[in-house]
């Protein structure tokens, strides 16, 4: 698995510098899987173009799947009123799977743009898949900004984690909020959620990790990874336990089978890095992980030998293929791994 590219963030550094001199462009797109830092930009550049009590004449909002090209250019084409300029969001509209003719259209009115006019393309539903062969490519990066919105790296997440614990009042140390990512994943859309229930419920002025368990939702590579962990310290019972709870929730056992064999490649990976002699910074470059969940993850594979991780591996595709090609119950064959996995 080669190591994953890291995102171009310069589109996003010129972005952040137009909003602080006040000098947006005209045409945008907003991409990217953080939707909370595209929102709270999406937020800056309306606070910037639409003065208070003008965002009803100045704003327009199109859906892509019921807008053409032809509506988009109409849409821009409406002077400001009480405003210098127009805003023109344009929401999950393919710019390169529309027909020929809708992209005929769109080039020729991206090189005469209004001054007045700041056009976004936002991708929500759909991802942003862009053409580098046709012209449109070509004149979104001549004429606009193609800003993408990534998952944002650990050390920057602790700082926020940080700052929004102490909007609501509490504090919590940087091992603590590690936790919390790992527990909760990366995304800070879900995080600000998770954040403001244990900030309403944390009775201390410090937020532990047991307030953080009491209320948090795990995501399910969080729970599968706990799950094997008791594995690897042969704590069975609780692992059957994690099993039973993620079954009585309705998880799917398929979801939970991908998990697991997810976190036993990952498993297998870190083992091997350990025989040759490779650190937790290799298996974050291979996996594209945070620090924490890579630490723990070397620590679990000192605990289980290679040849263990090897048999976990071919059991889990056994399982796999057992619960797509049987009539067996994909509950009990999620169980019988488990516990196969335990007496291995």
């Amino acid at each position: 698995m080669p190591p994953k590219a890291k995102p171009d963030q310069s589109a996003l550094k010129t972005l952040k510098a137009q909003l602080k001199s006040q000098a947006l462009g005209q045409l945008y797109v907003f991409h990217g899987e953080e939707t909370y830092l595209r929102d709270y930009y999406l937020d800056q550049a309306r606070a910037l173009l639409l003065p208070p009590g003008t965002e009803d004449f100045n704003c327009k909002v199109l859906e892509g799947k019921d807008t053409s090209a032809r509506e988009i250019a109409a849409a821009a084409d409406c002077l400001p009123m009480m405003a210098q300029r127009t805003l023109v969001l344009v929401r999950d509209y393919d710019l390169f799977k529309v027909p020929e003719g809708e992209r005929a259209v769109l080039l020729d009115y991206f090189a005469d743009l209004p001054d007045y006019l700041c056009l976004i393309f936002l991708y929500d539903t759909i991802d942003y898949k862009p053409d580098a062969r046709t012209k449109l490519a070509g004149a979104l990066k001549e004429h606009g900004l193609v800003v993408e919105f990534p998952r944002q790296k650990q050390g920057d997440l602790v700082d926020w984690i940080l700052r929004r614990f102490k909007a609501t009042g509490h504090t919590v140390d940087t091992e603590t909020a590690r936790y919390l990512l790992f527990l909760c994943g990366d995304l800070m859309q879900n995080l600000a959620g998770e954040i403001g229930k244990i900030g309403a419920y944390a009775k201390g002025s410090r937020v532990t990790r047991q307030d953080i368990d009491a209320l948090a939702t795990p995501q399910m590579d969080a729970v599968v990874f706990q799950l094997t962990d008791c594995l690897s310290v042969k704590d069975y019972d609780r692992a059957l336990g994690i099993l039973a709870d993620l079954l009585h929730m309705q998880e799917s056992p398929q979801n939970v089978l991908g998990a697991l064999g997810k976190y036993l490649r990952q498993l297998y990976t870190a083992r091997v890095a350990l025989e040759t002699r490779r650190s937790a910074d290799d298996l974050r470059a291979l996996w594209g992980m945070h620090p924490y969940p890579a630490g723990k993850l070397m620590a679990a594979a000192r605990r289980v030998s290679l040849p263990w991780c090897r048999e976990a591996l071919v059991r889990a595709a056994r399982a796999d293929q057992t619960m797509k090609s049987t009539g067996a119950v994909p509950g009990q064959v999620l169980t019988d791994l488990v516990l196969s996995l335990a007496h291995g």
